[in-house]
Formats: structure tokens, sequence, C-alpha cells
């Protein structure tokens, strides 16, 4: 492999005393997906390092050998990437040494994820939200070396109050819901004497937050301003056409597959993952169109099954974060006042959209692939337009 990256140079890598390493970190990196130039610059940064030490390499590395081995390295980013790739490398080869888990609670944060996953079927990103606000609670309700059983009812209204003054209501509403289950879990456990988890939830009321849909004139704009000349440009115009005009979420966005597109009964198959069900949604010519030529000037070259690929090294499928991330990007570059928005607000707008067109909220709903009416409504609150046009001309006061 070294040979084929450096064709002039590759002696100088081979007859290095590391070179059986940065054959592996090459064959590595050519397999997991890196570009040519990418993969030639990190072997170039790891080798550099690894000749700034005089110890022995050895065949097991840990954080702190890494640390250890970059200290001599140039500063940046560029050093630092390398040094991910290596450890992400070293991981998969099974040549990584992990580090003992000094986190306070580590067992019993890990025991609460175990249940999770394996009792309550969460998703990993539901879990993740779990363990991280219960992390934080123990973390700020009991020092290291306290049990769970010392937990007391004070200690949980303190740190439900100074956490309700960091964030908003309907945020505390979900941050309780998930003390809860905690607590529920502590107490079947046998972990706390007491149940603990009668908790106030804050009130959150229908409609009291102002609406998320984002004018259709100013979707279509957004979607103008994006430069196709490049893959990235039609990839992410792509990207938020069928967030637009289909009012996908972004993790759905991200899970889409080439074989999800039906060409011929023009349909595309959506694995809704927060409802666990299957949407068939109908192509219209012009998302056709689209689609085709997003695949054939922004997706070429790979035999990835996933439909959009991320667009640097090492391949692979994009993830709901950088749906969300490569809004923001486009909506800041479009110089338009999306200033507060975010990737959901083009899924409110399909729904407003459908709405004004005299589509029933039902259908809405069946189109959004939610369970209830009463989360396809949180989607239609009343517009600031339609209050104005309904508005009252104020009185004006008259001389005497």
């Amino acid at each position: 492999m070294l040979e084929q990256l450096f064709p002039k140079y590759h002696q100088r890598y081979v007859a290095s005393p590391f070179g059986d390493q940065l054959e592996l970190f090459a064959r590595w990196l050519v397999d997991t997906g890196y570009s040519r130039d990418v993969v030639q610059d990190h072997v170039r940064r790891l080798r550099q390092v690894l000749e700034l030490g005089d110890e022995p390499f050895a065949s097991m590395l840990g954080s702190a050998d890494l640390d250890q081995l970059f200290a001599a390295a140039p500063g940046g980013i560029l050093f630092a990437a390398t040094r991910r790739a290596f450890a992400r490398c070293l991981a998969d080869q099974g040549r990584w040494q992990s580090e003992p888990d000094v986190r306070p609670h580590a067992k019993l944060l890990d025991a609460y994820r175990d249940f999770l996953y394996d009792v309550r079927g969460l998703s990993h990103s539901t879990v993740v939200q779990h363990v991280s606000t219960v992390a934080a609670f123990l973390q700020e309700t009991l020092p290291a070396g306290l049990d769970i059983s010392a937990l007391t009812r004070e200690q949980i209204e303190r740190h439900v109050v100074a956490t309700g003054k960091r964030i908003s209501r309907q945020s505390l509403q979900h941050w309780v819901a998930r003390l809860r289950s905690f607590l529920r879990f502590c107490h079947v456990q046998g972990l706390m004497a007491l149940r603990l988890d009668a908790i106030d939830s804050p009130r959150v009321y229908r409609g009291e937050l102002p609406p998320r849909a984002i004018p259709w004139a100013t979707v279509q704009a957004l979607l103008q301003s994006i430069d196709r000349k490049q893959a990235t440009g039609w990839r992410d115009y792509t990207i938020l056409y069928l967030l637009a005009h289909y009012g996908l979420r972004p993790c759905e966005v991200a899970s889409l597959r080439l074989d999800s597109i039906d060409w011929q009964a023009k349909t595309l198959r959506v694995d809704q993952r927060k409802t666990r069900s299957v949407l068939l949604l109908p192509l219209a010519d012009q998302t056709l169109r689209v689609i085709k030529r997003y695949l054939n000037a922004g997706r070429t070259g790979s035999t990835r099954p996933e439909l959009f690929l991320r667009a640097r090294g090492p391949s692979g499928a994009i993830k709901h974060t950088a749906v969300c991330k490569l809004y923001q990007t486009r909506a800041a570059r479009s110089g338009l006042a999306l200033q507060g928005t975010s990737a959901y607000c083009l899924r409110h707008s399909f729904a407003m959209r459908l709405l004004h067109r005299g589509v029933g909220i039902k259908a809405i709903g069946d189109v959004l692939g939610h369970r209830g009416l009463e989360s396809t409504c949180a989607y239609l609150r009343l517009q600031l337009d339609a209050l104005r046009d309904v508005a009252l001309p104020v009185p004006q006061a008259q001389e005497v």
C-alpha cells in the first residue's frame, strides 16, 4: 500500500523503523474510505510523529501513550485529526487499551443504560439523552463516594429548581420525565428504599409557542440560494428539497438509501425511526428530476447503498446532526431572515402549506407520520399574518 501511495518516495516509509505500523495505518485508511490525498497526509504526519520518539512501538496503546507520542508534534488541527484517525485505527484492529472508567457512579449509569436498551427498547439517541440527564443529576446531587441510597427529596427538588433556571419549561418537562424514569428504576432494583419519582412537572400549554413555519416564499428563496456548481451544493439542495416538499425529519433523510426509491412506481420508502413505522410517499416528476440530477452531479464514484454521503473522508452516510448543521450553514449563507430557525422548521412549513391548500388535519398527520391528531396540531399554530388580517382598528381619541 505504501508503494502505491508514494510511488517515488515509498522507500522512505518502508525503510522507517515504523514501516509496518505505517503500512497497517495506510491500509486501514483506504479501507475506511478516506481519499488518496487525505491518506497520504495522514501517513506522512504519523511517520513524522513516530520518528520523533525513541521508544519502541508497543503492541497496545492507550490515550496516555498517544498523548506522549504527539506531544512533540507541531500543534494544529491537522495533527489532531491524524491522532483521532490513528486512535480509531488502533481500536478497529484490537490494539486500543481502554482507560479505566473513573466517572462517578459509572456502574450505575452502565446498568441504567443496559436497562433502557434491553428492557425499554429505546433508540440510541433517546438513551443518550436519558444517560446524559442522569449523569448531570448525579454529579450535582451526589458527590463521588456517596451511594444512591443517600439521595433525599430535598436534593432532587433543589436540582430541579436550579435546572429550571437554565432551560425552558418545555425542556424541563422532558428533563423531569427522564429523572422520574431513573428514580423508578433505582427503586425497582432495590437501590432506594423509598420511591422518589413523584416530581412535579411544569405545565406546557398547546399553542403557547410562536409558529415555527417559515413562509413558503422564504423556503423557495433558501433553496434557490444554494450554489449547485459543486457536488456538495447538489447534495444539500436535494436534502433541503425533501425536507421542505415532503416534511421529512432530518433523521429520516439521513437514513434514506438508494433502494428507498422505486423509480417505476414513483414512490419513496421512509423508515420512521421515531414511530418505528414505514411511510410510502408518492414522488412527483419534479422530485424525481432533482434526485436524478443529484445522483449524476453530486454523488458519483461511490458504491455505498446510502443516498446521501459525507463530503469528506471517511466515506459513509451522513448523520441527522449533519443535516441540521448544513441547514444552519445554508441559511446563514442565504442572507435571508432565518435567525432562530432550524431544519425542523421546514417540516412545519410543509404542514402549513398543506393546510393552506385545504388539506384536512388527519391527512396532514398521515403524511407526516403522526399517530395522533394532537401531534399534528402542534405544527399548525395560528400564523401572525392571520391575526393581523382579523384585527380591529385601534379607535382614535376624539377631541372634546
